[in-house]
């Protein structure tokens, strides 16, 4: 038996201006064939699940397409096309698989494709017909669509953010799919979607508001019957008709089953609407929380947070931290323009630097500060444990540290770096440990990494492209009505 594999990812912030070019996959991951074995195989990723679930089975692995970037604005049209061609040629080259694992993200949007994953997924199933087996994963900021339901036998989305199972939900992928090419079993999908957005805040699986939830998720799976179920937080920066939350269930041969299980996922999802409505701290309110706290402390800056496609450049909470001379702190911003500048001054030199703001007008304005250069780096690190998103090596590109009187320690890179890795620190010679206060640019992501450190986490409502008050946003094309967006939405 072969198993092929295609994995292709990318969270699309819509409220972006500039498109994600094919740049942006060659710099994180763009491979065919046997390389993607090499790059994912041992990775804490639904990939590396693939591959050691089908190996457990003794199944065949065939890599076919792997695709990755970091998330940004939506796909360029000519990219979103080169990718697609790549990924259908690679099947079409294939003729004797048994069945394909697909990783789609869930929420991705090109140019041309609002429902980009439900596109390229029913071109898939329109070359392999439609009893063919595929099954796949996806990310729970999925959007899920008709079109993906309906191009798949089943869909398995992470059961954890931060995601950190994701390795195991790809290896019970690749057990599924191993048993319905064998004909074991014959998994029906049904999907339920009520008009609920759920704020990016209040997407922490680990915290209390959500453990309803999945606790009956995870009852419902002690029915033999059931063979997956699987929870979508929804990503509501993808500004798509698709937009919003949404459940699945999948069960052997009982579809009317499946229909019954996920309407109650569903139900129960819209009963918790209050609590997942979202809790906005501002910015003063965080830094006066700071003032009186003694412990270390981790402040989320939600508006500009770069696992959701923000521009890693904001300034609003930086600015009032350095303003405030709060003692030693840290952060990060997206610069090359100032890197340039530091590298040109020199470690150890003193300069004037405007830093941040620079790519758009959501972020914030640039601000001005004095500094010293304490270090140069070539931007390179790498993460050994299981973190958000799996990925193990990372590369934002020529870096320099540099310190504020005011006791503001910033790193500036020349590519945008999501935080997930305390390695981002350390690789840089940062004692994470010697900061009071450290800004993450995410929500829920930094967590796994930061809370070896911190004893507090503070998540801020900073403006920018992914606001966690999504009623700050501009949508035009998102279903309604969408609570809280439209509080009288009703769920029938």
């Amino acid at each position: 038996m072969r198993i092929g594999v295609i994995a292709f990812l990318h969270e699309s912030n819509t409220f972006l201006t500039q498109p994600t070019s094919i740049e942006s996959f060659r710099q994180n991951l763009l491979l065919t064939g046997e390389p993607i074995r090499a790059a994912l195989a041992d990775a804490h990723h639904e990939v590396g699940g693939f591959f050691a679930g089908l190996a457990a089975a003794g199944v065949k692995t065939v890599p076919l397409f792997a695709a990755r970037a970091l998330p940004s604005g939506r796909i360029a049209s000519d990219a979103f096309a080169e990718l697609v061609e790549r990924l259908l040629t690679t099947v079409r080259s294939e003729e004797t698989l048994d069945g394909i694992l697909v990783a789609p993200h869930g929420a991705t949007v090109s140019e041309d494709y609002p429902d980009a994953d439900g596109y390229w997924l029913d071109s898939l199933r329109q070359i392999v017909g439609s009893d063919f087996p595929i099954i796949g994963t996806l990310d729970p900021h999925a959007n899920l669509s008709p079109m993906m339901v309906d191009s798949c036998d089943a869909l398995i989305a992470y059961r954890t953010n931060p995601h950190l199972d994701q390795r195991e939900r790809g290896i019970e992928a690749a057990q599924l799919i191993v048993r319905a090419a064998r004909r074991e079993i014959r998994p029906q999908m049904a999907a339920c979607c009520p008009p609920l957005a759920i704020s990016i805040e209040r997407q922490c699986t680990e915290e209390a508001h959500l453990r309803p939830l999945y606790r009956l998720a995870d009852t419902q799976l002690t029915d033999n019957r059931v063979l997956s179920n699987s929870i979508l937080l929804g990503f509501p920066y993808s500004d798509v008709e698709e937009m919003g939350s949404a459940a699945i269930v999948v069960t052997d041969d009982a579809p009317d089953l499946a229909r019954e299980l996920v309407k109650k996922l569903g139900q129960t999802m819209w009963d918790m609407r209050g609590e997942l409505h979202g809790e906005f701290v501002s910015v003063e309110q965080a830094l006066d929380q700071c003032a009186t706290d003694a412990g270390r402390i981790c402040l989320l800056d939600m508006g500009d947070n770069v696992g959701g496609g923000s521009s890693a450049d904001g300034t609003e909470l930086l600015a009032a931290l350095h303003n405030r001379s709060m003692g030693p702190s840290f952060g990060c911003l997206y610069d090359p323009e100032a890197v340039v500048a530091c590298e040109q001054s020199g470690r150890g030199e003193h300069l004037s630097l405007t830093v941040g703001g620079k790519t758009d007008n959501l972020h914030g304005t640039p601000f001005r500060i004095d500094a010293t250069v304490v270090s140069l780096h070539d931007g390179r690190f790498r993460e050994p444990q299981p973190r958000h998103g799996g990925i193990g090596e990372f590369d934002q590109g020529r870096t320099a540290v540099c310190r504020t009187e005011r006791g503001l320690t910033l790193m500036l890179t020349s590519r945008r770096m999501v935080p997930f890795s305390l390695q981002q620190l350390i690789s840089c010679d940062l004692d994470p440990y010697s900061f009071h206060i450290l800004v993450a640019k995410g929500v829920n992501a930094p967590i796994a990494a930061y809370r070896e450190i911190c004893d507090s986490f503070i998540r801020v409502n900073t403006i920018g492209s992914t606001c966690a008050d999504m009623n700050r946003l501009q949508y035009c094309h998102r279903r309604r009505p969408l609570f809280p967006l439209e509080p009288d939405a009703a769920f029938t």
